[in-house]
């Protein structure tokens, strides 16, 4: 069994949000917080490197990546995604064919009715804001979706800049659902509806079979990324 890495050591006193770049960065004492690539820390609202510094105040002893989702996410930002948004379109066009909000079950009816419930109002704002038509098909095989729907979403994804595009990313990945992404980044959904939403099969499974202490540790993880990926989200609007 391989040990994990050692964390590194908070090596600062202080953090503070300065102009930076045509945006906002952070000092650390003097110095000046860069990317894992090596690039300067620029976000371009006050907003969103205030957040950032918030989570580099909170460090203690030690810097734990896993405690700072907004600065993971600015990072990615900054670091692959202005290099990648092609492949990170792609990425999330591919959901169009396999979204969860569009494959439904058949049975038992009241997991059907839920899908419908939670699911329907979704697809439909798709629809009617973003003009992306994806069917709605009973089971998990992936639908025939009409090449100009794929190349709509394409567009869509194309159109956020690389922080909004990087969190699209990440919700559609984390939701399986490129439809519960695109609300959640377009304030159509709060964090724990989007939770809800991608989330509902299991919850309720639980409901209907009872608690489960690991399944709902691992939703309380997910609910809780939601929540991370929203207020960055938030953050780039002020």
């Amino acid at each position: 069994m391989t040990d994990a890495p050692a964390l590194p050591r908070r090596f600062y006193d202080s953090v503070s949000v300065v102009e930076s770049g045509g945006g906002f960065g952070i000092k650390l004492d003097a110095r000046t917080l860069r990317t894992p690539g090596g690039a300067p820390f620029v976000a371009g609202t006050r907003a969103l490197a205030e957040l950032c510094a918030s989570e580099w105040s909170a460090q203690h002893e030690h810097i734990s990546p896993a405690t700072m989702p907004a600065s993971q996410l600015a990072f990615a930002a900054l670091d692959r995604t202005a290099e990648n948004r092609g492949d990170l379109v792609d990425y999330i066009a591919a959901f169009g064919e396999t979204d969860l909000c569009c494959h439904r079950a058949e049975a038992p009816l009241e997991l059907a009715r839920r899908h419908a419930a939670l699911w329907d109002p979704i697809v439909a704002w798709a629809s009617e804001q973003l003009g992306i038509r994806l069917p709605v098909i009973v089971g998990i095989v992936a639908a025939s979706v009409d090449p100009a729907e794929i190349a709509r979403l394409r567009d869509v994804a194309a159109s956020l800049s690389d922080f909004q595009l990087t969190a699209l990313a990440q919700t559609t990945g984390l939701a399986g659902s490129v439809l519960i992404g695109l609300a959640l980044v377009h304030g159509a959904l709060g964090p724990e509806q989007a939770f809800e939403a991608a989330c509902l099969d299991n919850l309720w499974s639980l409901e209907r079979w009872g608690e489960d202490e690991e399944a709902r540790a691992r939703l309380e993880h997910h609910r809780l990324e939601f929540h991370a990926i929203s207020r960055f989200i938030a953050a780039l609007e002020v």
